[in-house]
């Protein structure tokens, strides 16, 4: 820190557990440990770029977060002998494709106060982006802009995720097929392509913490009827899962009793092996709670991680893991894909039929497997907004 004349903070703001805004607003302990620390180490002969020290935020925090910090960081740095400024920048990575996505950013945001030394701190961290970033991917915003801004991006592409599986459910009540709505609502420019596959669920550690935490800004700040609308959004995620898992036990003749349920995929999504707010775990949640065996293949997700996500779930040890799908799948009376693997997409489904129990299901949560081959082998197939395939009704679209 001493040597540093730019220091980033990019600390853990998990949602606060406890208090004022529980389940909600951000726990920011960690980062005022940080800044105390950064202030402590920051005397005499530190480093600084044009007179100032220069921190930058790059966790998810709330508006005036920047603000709080300057102000820890003067009041415990010997009387304020060092001037810092504090700037937001905020993480747009993802998961699964993080260093892409540092290398070949959408955009930069870099927020700080509008003066002099405000302008000047910002441009001192746009000139290290500027290495590899061209400039007119480096967006500047007040400090409060840039602060907001990540709660924001996170909240519509949350709101996306759910408004399209609020649709799933309307197709799947109408007879409609979510792959053909879309087709035709993303040849929109104003709607455009991305996000708009259903699924089971959003979850990550980011879009219901940030969700979350802008539910708690808007209640904050007065603004109820703000807050129950993005609020609506996590319901409706929380709908889709239990949703998906009722309908999974309704198919098969409202009991799944005893019966072998091999679901595919335990990750939040695919390329990563990170379970946090993970759809699988309601839904095993779910199959569990009806007393169903539940056999779990996931190519990244470590036995003991879905043993801990699940444990409070399976108090009759009906649990187990399997090292590849065809073990998950053997003796199985359903399949449930959860994430969406690529390998999923090439298996052996004639050998996996024939290994299992009969009618065999197949519950695409991903709408990633080929259903008229499924049929054709003979495994009774249900996915996410798309027709039920029941012997009395045909699709005819």
């Amino acid at each position: 820190v001493k040597e540093s004349a730019i220091v980033f903070v990019a600390v853990n703001t998990p949602t606060k557990e406890y208090g004022f805004g529980k389940g909600r607003a951000a726990d920011l302990t960690y980062w005022e440990g940080a800044a105390r620390s950064i202030s402590g180490n920051s005397g005499e002969g530190t480093a600084l770029y044009n007179g100032k020290k220069i921190i930058v935020e790059k966790s998810t925090v709330p508006v005036s977060t920047a603000d709080a910090m300057t102000c820890v960081l003067q009041n415990n740095n010997n009387g304020g002998a060092v001037d810092f400024q504090v700037l937001s920048n905020p993480e747009f990575l993802a998961e699964g494709t993080a260093v892409q996505d540092l290398t070949m950013p959408d955009r930069v945001l870099i927020g700080g106060q509008q003066t002099t030394a405000g302008l000047s701190a910002i441009e001192a961290l746009a000139s290290v982006y500027a290495r590899w970033v061209p400039r007119d991917r480096i967006i500047t915003a007040n400090v409060w802009s840039a602060e907001l801004s990540k709660l924001v991006a996170n909240a519509l592409l949350a709101q996306r995720i759910s408004s399209v599986n609020a649709l799933s459910a309307v197709c799947e009540a109408s007879g409609a097929d979510i792959d053909h709505l879309m087709t035709v609502v993303s040849s929109d420019p104003g709607v455009g392509s991305k996000f708009l596959r259903c699924g089971p669920g959003f979850g990550g550690s980011c879009f219901q913490k940030d969700i979350l935490n802008l539910v708690y800004l808007c209640e904050s700040a007065g603004l109820p009827q703000v807050a129950q609308y993005w609020h609506q959004v996590i319901k409706m995620n929380d709908h889709q899962k239990l949703r998906f898992g009722k309908r999974i036990v309704e198919t098969m003749f409202n009991t799944i009793n005893s019966k072998k349920i091999a679901v595919l995929g335990f990750a939040f999504k695919a390329d990563t092996g990170d379970t946090r707010e993970s759809p699988a775990i309601d839904i095993c949640g779910t199959l569990l709670g009806e007393n169903a065996n539940v056999c779990v293949f996931d190519p990244h997700v470590p036995e003991a991680q879905v043993r801990s996500e699940l444990k409070k779930f399976d108090k009759d040890t009906r649990l187990s893991c399997a090292k590849d799908e065809y073990e998950a799948c053997e003796g199985a009376h359903a399949i449930v894909v959860i994430t969406e693997w690529r390998q999923f997409k090439s298996l052996d489904f004639a050998r996996i039929f024939a290994g299992m129990a009969k009618p065999a299901f197949v519950f695409d949560g991903r709408n990633i497997l080929p259903h008229d081959e499924l049929q054709r082998i003979g495994f009774t197939v249900s996915a996410i907004g798309k027709p039920r395939t029941w012997s009395w009704r045909q699709d005819v679209h």
